[in-house]
């Protein structure tokens, strides 16, 4: 058993069988501890439950937890590469007991694990305990049977483990083991301790105290376990080197490096193979863990550490990006053990070509300056603060870069002038930040987000975390306090909270600690990349500083994520089937509803729209994997990635492919977005309800429904179309040929129902002389009526058929509506046009009514008015008027 996997496997297999519950490693990105930039350790998921804010099903577990130490105060960076033992990933292996067993269990554990299962001699292996732990000292010399000479004390805080300040603590013991007198070292505690003879390969720390305010320790009512064992060291050992690089993990992934690069590993670039290895690991396990390379926070240490072994590649002589190509062979040694890394495998390599291809177009000229700049220094010499500053400013040299390329030579930096002319960068960028409107409003944040730096996005890979309290504000003014009942803004160091852009609303949820709860009703990104959450304070007080447990409302954010993957599929579907000239002009992505503006000269047809919601239902049904990849913007347009309407791009992209079977290898639907997304199409459920409306001159709007709502609304559409076939006694297949004829039954009973009206109201008497409503006006005849009951657009009808009753005449007819408004018609025999024209008669009926105007023809017009009381008035003064 002397392979990294199967030690990897004995290791948590012999504590399982002793009644430990198996946990997988917890991300790199830690989501119960915002102290913390990267996991570093293997209680790190535990912290909580040795604190006591939770609560696990088990008391004993064991882990095998991957760890990266390469920012922050556990920065081994700089140091990897050139010794045996440092590196930035490293997995420790840790069993841990919580409130269980204590020294003596964890000891004899510890000792037939070492001795037995791995088969190590007890004469090459020394303990250590803390100087004044004489329990751990006679329990070691009792279980293990080691003289007393191999039993250390060591004072100090090597050899005592706090958790901070304030919190658990307690002493340690450690176990060193013995390579041998022919390399340089002595043992722990001796002058000679920090050689490499004597190695540290196992920790077990006994947490039995309380660290209180003022120095004080109280003993922990359940004292408790928690070891670390390094994979790489206990490997070394087995496999009988005080090297971790010659272990079979590295061995292949060097050798890989080698056969590529064709350069010895061996030789005098022995440590840039050692680099390349172990940078690998760290970054295909960041990536994997949802950390993408960047300027700011856990993206900008990605970068440093990818790039830092891509000039190595360089140094190599490799001329093409070498790590992605080294990725297979990192999958086949650990992806069985770590399966995020085989799921991930392509993001990985398509991030790491990327980052490398686009670092080696300014590498030889950043090189390049460096050397021009560097020519006239000697060894112990400092490169200009300046000089470095430009270097990384300008071609993206991060400072340890241009220090390890200097190194060789020994040369140093300037780091204070680095930093002043950083200092001055941001101070042109403070005078610079100006605008109107949004831009301006921004300016508010621009100070907070100088001071605090960009906020740490954790939303794509979880909903649940914890941030620090890095800022408060009410009523635009930082605080440094919210009490209950109040509003306000809350700024966190890290958050799971996505703020609102590229169309998708801000989640909402809830921040909490304990006797504290805030409740966000919306985030937003300010200042390019600060998240604030607006919100009450519902409990208790927030202060500046507080840890906080951040919990995103999943069910709303669940909506949210189909809804927005909905219109990807929607967008892609509408260009199927409507044409390459749709392009995206705006969208909503709501929980309850998804909005999509396009491009496009005129409504959808019926068929269109079923179209394009079959067609993005059988890519829902096809439920394939919603895939995420980091890409240069111009290779990602190339791809044929389409960009979203409102997202600001820069020269890296999130590219969101889903949809299989297409011309385009990445997928159906090919966009760019920096937005949330389902896993699998699947997940979307249902697009349902899609409709079509415009906008604006060639914009259309599509809105639909997916998941429950989706499912609710057909449902509801089902029920309706049943009850309606249950009244009209028919099926629901015959149901829309049914309606059909009752429309035409109803638009022939309408007809008959007006011509009856028209009858009638032509066959009534009027206030005229004579019972048809004819009456002679000098040598001409009037025929005059008011009517009601009969719809205003049907006078004129009636108009001309009084015109035909009376053979030679005038026709005024006045009809009310049951508003009380009025119309008024007044028709002229052909005869009698050249003495009377109807457009004058009108207007004096439209004057009675309390209208203005009137329109039509000489034969023919007619006008309105809002008093339908004066209907006689209006015949009055039109008779009136034949007379004068």
């Amino acid at each position: 058993m002397s392979g990294v996997n199967d030690i990897r496997k004995g290791f948590i297999d012999y504590f399982a069988k002793n009644g430990h519950e198996p946990v997988p490693s917890s991300p790199l990105v830690p989501r119960n501890d915002p102290t913390l930039m990267f996991t570093n350790a293997g209680m790190v998921q535990f912290k909580n439950v040795f604190t006591g804010l939770e609560k696990r099903p088990y008391q004993r577990a064991v882990t095998a937890q991957k760890c990266v130490r390469a920012g922050g105060k556990h920065n081994d960076l700089d140091n990897v590469g050139y010794t045996a033992r440092h590196h930035t990933f490293f997995e420790m292996l840790g069993n841990f007991s919580f409130g269980d067993y204590f020294k003596d269990r964890a000891i004899e554990l510890a000792w037939n694990l070492i001795t037995k299962e791995f088969g190590l001699p007890k004469d090459k292996l020394t303990a250590t305990v803390y100087i004044d732990d004489d329990e751990a000292f006679g329990l070691w010399k009792k279980i293990s049977g080691l003289p007393e000479s191999r039993i250390i004390r060591i004072a100090g805080a090597d050899n005592f483990w706090q958790m901070g300040d304030t919190g658990p603590c307690g002493p340690c013991s450690e176990i060193f083991y013995d390579h041998g007198d022919k390399i340089p070292g002595g043992p722990p505690g001796s002058p000679d301790a920090d050689g490499d003879r004597f190695i540290e390969i196992w920790n077990l720390v006994f947490m039995q105290y309380e660290q209180q305010a003022g120095g004080q320790r109280s003993n922990l009512p359940r004292p408790s376990i928690d070891t670390g064992m390094g994979l790489e060291r206990i490997a070394a050992v087995l496999q009988g080197t005080h090297d971790n690089y010659a272990i079979d993990l590295f061995r292949a992934l060097i050798g890989t490096i080698a056969e590529l690069t064709k350069v010895s590993p061996d030789g005098a670039q022995k440590a840039s193979h050692r680099v390349i290895a172990d940078h690998l690991r760290a970054s295909a396990f960041l990536i994997a863990d949802g950390v993408l390379p960047s300027n700011e926070g856990r993206g900008y240490v990605l970068r440093r550490i990818m790039r830092r072994a891509m000039r190595h590649a360089e140094l190599l002589g490799a001329r093409e990006p070498l790590m992605w190509r080294l990725v297979p062979t990192l999958t086949r040694e650990m992806g069985q053990a770590y399966p995020e890394l085989t799921r991930a495998e392509s993001l990985i390599s398509e991030t790491l070509k990327l980052e490398e291809t686009r670092f080696r177009k300014t590498l030889e000229r950043g090189l390049a300056i460096l050397d021009d700049e560097s020519k006239a220094l000697k060894q112990g010499d400092s490169l200009k603060g300046e000089t470095a500053f430009t270097l990384y400013d300008t071609y993206g040299f991060p400072l340890d870069l241009t220090q390890d390329a200097l190194r060789p030579r020994g040369i140093g930096v300037d780091v204070t002038g680095f930093n002043a002319a950083m200092e001055q960068q941001k101070a042109k960028a403070r005078a610079s930040w100006s605008g109107s409107g949004e831009a301006a409003a921004s300016t508010a944040w621009f100070p907070i987000r100088e001071k605090l730096g960009a906020t740490e996005f954790l939303g794509y890979e979880t909903e649940t975390a914890e941030g620090v309290v890095t800022a408060l504000v009410r009523d635009g003014k930082e605080v440094n306090e919210l009490k209950a009942g109040e509003t306000g803004v809350v700024i966190v160091n890290q958050t799971p909270f996505y703020g609102e852009s590229g169309g998708q609303l801000g989640d909402t949820g809830t921040m909490t600690a304990d006797g504290v709860r805030f409740a966000v009703s919306d985030t937003q990104k300010e200042a390019g990349d600060l998240f604030v959450h607006h919100g009450k304070v519902e409990q208790g007080a927030l202060k500046v500083g507080m840890a906080l447990a951040l919990n995103v409302d999943h069910t709303r954010r669940s909506a949210i994520r189909r809804n927005h993957s909905a219109t990807h599929l929607l967008h892609e579907a509408l260009r199927q089937v409507l044409g390459d000239h749709v392009a995206q002009k705006g969208s909503m992505v709501a929980p309850d509803r998804l909005r999509f503006d396009f491009s496009h000269p005129k409504p959808m047809t019926a068929e269109e729209i079923e179209r394009v919601e079959d067609m993005a239902n059988d890519y829902v049904l096809q439920n394939s994997p919603v895939t995420t990849r980091l890409m240069a913007l111009d290779d990602a347009r190339a791809s044929g990635a389409r960009a979203l309407f409102g997202e600001k791009y820069g020269d890296e992209v999130r590219v969101v492919a889903m949809g299989e079977g297409s011309g385009n290898t990445l997928g159906w639907s090919v966009e760019l977005c920096g937005g949330t997304h389902v896993r699998r199409t699947g997940d979307i459920g249902l697009i349902f309800g899609l409709s079509d409306s415009g906008v604006a001159a060639g914009v259309r709007r599509v809105e639909a429904l997916t998941g429950t709502a989706a499912r609710k609304s057909a449902q509801h559409a089902v029920n309706l179309a049943k009850h309606a076939s249950s009244e009209l006694k028919t099926t629901l297949e015959d149901l829309p040929a049914r309606v059909v004829s009752l429309l035409d039954e109803r638009k022939k009973l309408e007809r008959d129902l007006s011509d009856a009206k028209k009858k009638l109201a032509m066959g009534g008497g009027g206030k005229a002389s004579g019972d048809d409503g004819v009456r002679s006006i000098g040598d001409v005849k009037l025929l005059a009526r008011s009517v009601s009951g009969i719809d205003l657009k049907d006078l004129r009808s009636l108009a001309d058929e009084g015109k035909k009753q009376i053979g030679s005449g005038v026709v005024a007819i006045v009809g009310t509506s049951d508003d009380g408004k009025a119309g008024v018609v007044v028709g002229v025999t052909q005869d009698l046009t050249a003495r009377f024209n109807a457009v004058d008669l009108v207007k004096k009926g439209a004057e009675a009514l309390g209208g203005k105007g009137g329109g039509g023809r000489p034969d023919m017009a007619q006008a309105g008015g809002p008093d339908g009381t004066k209907a006689d008035a209006a015949l009055q003064a039109i008779e009136s008027a034949l007379g004068a």
